[in-house]
């Protein structure tokens, strides 16, 4: 798991937002809305997802360099660190 209760909630919260945005963006399509107004809510959603994905990684970055990771697991190295978060780029 990544993070502390108090790290997720906030997580979890912005992740929950970009379901519902994204619900919504369906529902936009399946009505035939404008597109400019469904490009506008989809990129919306992009900007959360983003968000929430970098706010994953800088935790679990925390929790690799100070080794607070749960479970017992072994520390990532640098350049698995790097390729988790250029994954998102």
């Amino acid at each position: 798991m990544v993070g502390n209760d108090q790290a997720i909630a906030p997580m979890l919260n912005r992740l929950r937002r970009a379901h519902g945005q994204l619900v919504g963006v369906i529902a936009m399509i399946e009505q035939g809305r404008d597109c400019k107004e469904v490009v506008t809510q989809f990129a919306a959603v992009s900007r959360a997802l983003d968000r929430a994905g970098f706010e994953i990684v800088a935790t679990g970055l925390r929790e690799c360099l100070t080794d607070e990771g749960a479970g017992g697991s072994e520390s990532m190295t640098e350049a698995e660190l790097e390729k988790l978060f250029l994954a998102l780029a």
